[in-house]
Parts: structure tokens; sequence; C-alpha cells
């Protein structure tokens, strides 16, 4: 007994054959087949919310908002009333129309006096003729006489002659050392008394411009009269330099 036990034995005895494992492969097989189809088939015995979750797909993602509505701007063209300098008539009938009242104007009041024209002269004298034609009786004053210019353009020659005060120019010693001689030429303006308002350099020999300049402010002339009047004077003066002389 002990022998067939023990496997070490020097006899042993081989009580298993192969269609015994085979068969119980295969009941187990169906045992565990058993305890997989039984849910399957009895959905009642499984939770609801269980069952739900395996045949219910999940649910899609919500579509994105449609975008707003376009906004539709509607232009308003109106023809221009004047068209190439002539006046159209209207193509469209406007929803409201204003009614504008022209306020009239004043009645004309003749002016002047009792018998003259029209459009005269308030104060003129009667029969009188429109526009004052040169004939008339008007009784306004004379008109004035043109005004004297402020500044008189007089050559040197001419204003010589009224030069009633002159002072003569000291020679330079420079000037007579370095043998320097010649005419130096001024613009001046003489005031409506006489006397050299103001002197500029023109032209000359420059070492005998101080001195000339020096004399000719010290000059002075009978006034200018122009219609009477006296008058500033646009000149030249000429102040000639001459060795020995």
């Amino acid at each position: 007994m002990f022998d067939d036990l023990v496997l070490s034995s020097a006899h042993p005895t081989h009580t298993h054959k192969t269609w015994t494992v085979a068969a119980s492969a295969i009941v187990q097989a169906v045992i565990v087949g058993v305890f997989i189809l039984i849910p399957l088939l009895v959905t009642e015995a499984l939770p609801k919310e269980t069952v739900a979750a395996w045949i219910t797909a999940p649910a899609p993602p919500p579509p994105p908002p449609p975008p707003p509505p376009k906004v539709q701007v509607v232009k308003q063209i109106t023809p221009p009333m004047i068209q190439q300098g002539k006046l159209m008539a209207p193509t469209v009938i406007p929803k409201k129309v204003n009614i504008i009242k022209e306020e009239q104007p004043p009645p004309d009041v003749a002016a002047g006096v009792v018998g003259g024209v029209t459009g005269g002269v308030p104060g003129g004298s009667a029969g009188g003729v429109l526009g004052g034609i040169i004939g008339g009786t008007g009784g306004g004053p004379p008109p004035p006489p043109p005004k004297a210019p402020q500044t008189l353009r007089v050559g040197g020659n001419v204003q010589q002659a009224n030069l009633i005060h002159q002072v003569m120019p000291v020679y330079p010693e420079i000037a007579k050392t370095a043998h320097i001689q010649g005419t130096v030429v001024l613009h001046a303006i003489i005031a409506k008394d006489g006397t050299v308002q103001e002197l500029q350099y023109i032209s000359g020999p420059p070492l005998l411009m101080r001195s000339a300049m020096d004399a000719v402010r010290q000059w002075r002339y009978r006034p200018t009269l122009l219609n009477g009047e006296p008058v500033k004077v646009d000149t030249t003066i000429s102040v000639v330099f001459t060795l020995g002389g």
C-alpha cells in the first residue's frame, strides 16, 4: 500500500490516465464558461447603471455657437440738386417737407428831395441827374489837392546850388604821405530845414571817407519847397580831394 503512495518506491504503480486529465480540463472549462455567460444572458441581475454605461456611448461635445448676424448698413445717397450748373428735379420724394417763409424786404425809400431822380444823393437839389454828371449844379466841396511827396529826389549838381554853408574837409596826413587823392561820393538825405539828416558812403578812397563825412555833416542847405511846402531831399554829394589844392 505504501509503495503505491510513495513515488520513490522501487515498484511504482501508474494510476493516472490521459483521459482523466482531459476530462478534468473539459469540466473546468465548462464551469468557467457558465460563470462568464450567465451575466451576459441574465441582464436583469446586473445594475442598470453598469448596463447603461456598457451600452450607451458618451455624448458628443456641444457644437460651437453660431456667429453673430452681420449688420447691414444701408447708405442713402441723395443726388445733388445742382449738376453741371443746372438745377435738377428731385428723384426721391422726401419724408419731411419744410416750409420756408421768406421775409419781405422793406420798401425802397427814395432819397433826395421832391422832384429828384431815383437813387439820388441825400441833400441833392431838385432836377438833378443820376450819378452827378458834369454840368450839374452840385454844391459839394471841391476835392482836396494832392499831397506832396515826403521825399524829393534831386541830382547832386542841382542841390549844390542850394548849399549855403560849406565846411571844407581836412586832408588826412596818412593820405598825403601815400599821395592818395580822388573823389568821395556820399548818399545824403537832407531834412526839411536844410540839415544833413542821413549820410552813407558810396565810393571813393577809403582813407578819405571819414574826413569827407565829418565835413558834409556840418553843411547846411536852403530848404527845398514843393507846392509851397518844404520837403526832404534825396541826393548825392561828391567831395573832391587833390594834393596841393
